[in-house]
């Protein structure tokens, strides 16, 4: 695990979409590295809390950069992507002459980062390539169409798998795509999920003052964009109070993101704005909070082909804290959780509320549901089992003789 006699393996990881420790998956990734004797530097943007352009958190150097604002259209992406691209860009030679580093380890999206790792491979350094999201798909499901755009997605993942020395796939969906359509030989590709760390999600009291009065609690987390189905969850809200006349049920959604404000005013037309508590983006604490007390936690994520070859860090997490799960019938969602979750027919909102009402009405069927989920996550998918994956990745990326792939 050693550049030369001891002297430690040197890994700059770069990522776009959140700030770092934020993003709880590159976290865990890099005090992983760390912790098994790598240096570790960090490439992400900022963020609320997340300030400062350069710290120092567990040994692990975290540079950030601003960026022009949040993509929403295909303009506003590509200017976000490009702002980012010329910061990275940058930052890598900073860090290359200060602390200097062995490999890239680049995290989707965007594909965008093989430009930045193939341009350092011919300085004689490794990239691997964090699979996090499938791009032509996300394309795909925000902007429902496969037009030229979605003809360069396609581009840009082929390039950066050919980039790619050695890549890590969230789910075996994932895998198959980087072996299939991104042509990668099967040994150079290795599943890492984004498993949850029990040392951080960490089972806790219900906080009642977050029911607003009412019995029961229905939580969510995660982003508020298009393809969350957050639209989805609203109506299946106003059918259960309004024509189930359950008015003893509070909605509690956590996570920030292009739609929220969108999703604030549809819950008003619904007539919802008593009914759901929108957060936006919190600190770790007030979300286990809001999770700790939900009776029910729900992924209304659409049915489409993104989400359905996708794993969503929620689901885990859910199960982490011993939560029943209402979710659409997914292929990888259904792996994840398998007995912990009620299946609802895809995109299909009053279904939806008719799973979660079942679950509200038998408290027995929800402690079994919880306690199957948290003991998948104890015996399988906790960090702790990926944690190695990750470093057997990593072995394979620094394996005396292996050539690194031609850029």
């Amino acid at each position: 695990m050693t550049a030369s006699a001891g002297k430690p393996r040197r890994v700059l990881i770069i990522v776009e979409n959140l700030p770092v420790p934020f993003d709880r998956r590159v976290w865990q990734e890099a005090t992983t590295l760390t912790g098994a004797g790598y240096q570790v530097s960090v490439i992400c943007p900022t963020g609320k809390g997340y300030e400062a352009r350069h710290e120092v958190i567990d040994d692990i150097h975290i540079y950030r950069h601003s960026l022009p604002l949040e993509g929403s259209g295909v303009t506003g992406y590509v200017a976000e992507y490009g702002a980012a691209l010329c910061w990275q860009f940058f930052l890598a030679w900073r860090i290359l002459i200060n602390r200097g580093f062995d490999a890239i380890h680049a995290c989707n999206p965007p594909d965008n980062i093989f430009l930045i790792g193939g341009f350092f491979k011919l300085l004689g350094k490794r990239f691997l390539f964090d699979h996090h999201d499938i791009n032509p798909e996300l394309y795909e499901a925000k902007f429902g169409r496969r037009d030229w755009f979605y003809k360069l997605m396609l581009a840009l993942e082929r390039w950066t798998f050919k980039a790619a020395d050695v890549s890590i796939a969230t789910n075996e969906s994932y895998r198959r795509i980087a072996i299939e359509r991104g042509g990668m030989a099967p040994e150079d590709v290795f599943i890492v999920r984004s498993g949850p760390n029990l040392e951080r999600l960490k089972i806790g009291p219900a906080v009642e003052a977050l029911k607003k009065g009412r019995a029961y609690l229905v939580g969510y987390v995660g982003v508020m964009g298009k393809q969350e189905g957050i639209e989805f969850l609203l109506q299946a809200a106003r059918y259960i109070v309004f024509v189930k006349d359950r008015h003893d049920v509070q909605f509690g959604l956590v996570g920030g993101g292009t739609e929220l404000e969108d999703m604030k005013a549809y819950a008003g037309q619904l007539g919802l704005a008593d009914y759901v508590t929108f957060t936006g983006r919190v600190p770790d604490d007030e979300m286990l909070a809001m999770l700790n007390t939900a009776d029910v936690c729900v992924n209304p994520d659409v049915a489409n082909e993104m989400n359905d070859k996708s794993t969503m860090n929620k689901i885990m997490e859910y199960m982490a804290l011993g939560k029943p799960i209402v979710q659409f019938d997914l292929t990888e969602g259904r792996f994840s959780a398998r007995d912990a979750s009620l299946y609802a027919a895809r995109n299909d909102a009053l279904d939806f509320a008719d799973k979660i009402l079942a679950l509200l009405d038998d408290s027995g069927l929800r402690r079994a549901m919880g306690t199957q989920g948290r003991h998948r996550v104890e015996q399988e998918l906790s960090w702790h089992y990926e944690a190695l994956r990750l470093l057997e990745a990593y072995d394979a990326l620094f394996r005396e003789g292996k050539t690194p792939a031609a850029a």
